[in-house]
């Protein structure tokens, strides 16, 4: 599946966060989308995940089995999505936010609710509310949750904040294992977290 954005523009009041912006993300491929902070790269992102509309302009999703346009409704059962802003639902246990996750998200086929337990190793919080949950170990969740969800297209924002130098580790050997044969799209201005996309998109290029 890919994206391909056709001279969009997004303005909050009087204020252009980016201006006449055209590329196409192709399927298979890790893009980083670069800036510093608050130059806009979380607006663009949610404008390729269908969430925002561009003030004007073109974003368009389409799939290898039919040449029109994917119905912007349809975009989100594509799409896994891991970002600071992006909230967990805090009243619910560890086994019960996989399990709601899995309701809207389903994962791929050799993942099971036990597979991301193992993986965040967060052996004696099952039973735990992720309100209790550390900043570090609420984004590993957020991250394992995305990357272990079976959709064509990932979006990253700033994945590794609130995670230390073992927590990067374990983020890049999670790219490493779910991250191949989808389109990937890392917004950051930290290097590691996007060392492994092809190509960048500098988003001050659009002002």
């Amino acid at each position: 599946m890919e994206i391909k954005i056709n001279n969009i523009s997004k303005r909050y009041r009087f204020e252009w966060i980016v201006k006449r912006l055209t590329f196409t993300f192709e399927a298979g491929k890790a893009y980083a989308i670069l800036g510093p902070n608050g130059s806009g790269k979380s607006t663009l992102m949610k404008m390729l995940s269908g969430y925002l509309s561009p003030s004007k302009g073109k974003v368009e999703f389409h799939s290898a089995a039919s040449s029109k346009p994917m119905d912007i409704d349809k975009v989100f059962t594509s799409i896994s999505y891991a970002a600071p802003y992006i909230d967990l639902i805090e009243e619910l246990t560890l086994s019960e936010a996989i399990r709601f996750h899995q309701r809207f998200k389903p994962f791929y086929k050799d993942v099971e609710e036990k597979t991301i337990h193992d993986l965040l190793n967060f052996s004696k919080s099952k039973d735990k509310a992720v309100k209790f949950f550390s900043s570090g170990m609420k984004q590993r969740l957020k991250l394992a949750l995305a990357c272990a969800s079976d959709t064509p297209i990932l979006l990253l924002d700033e994945p590794t904040t609130n995670l230390d130098a073992q927590g990067v580790e374990w983020y890049l050997a999670l790219i490493e294992r779910f991250a191949k044969d989808r389109l990937v799209i890392v917004a950051s201005n930290i290097e590691h977290d996007y060392r492994f996309c092809n190509a960048s998109i500098n988003i001050m290029d659009y002002k």
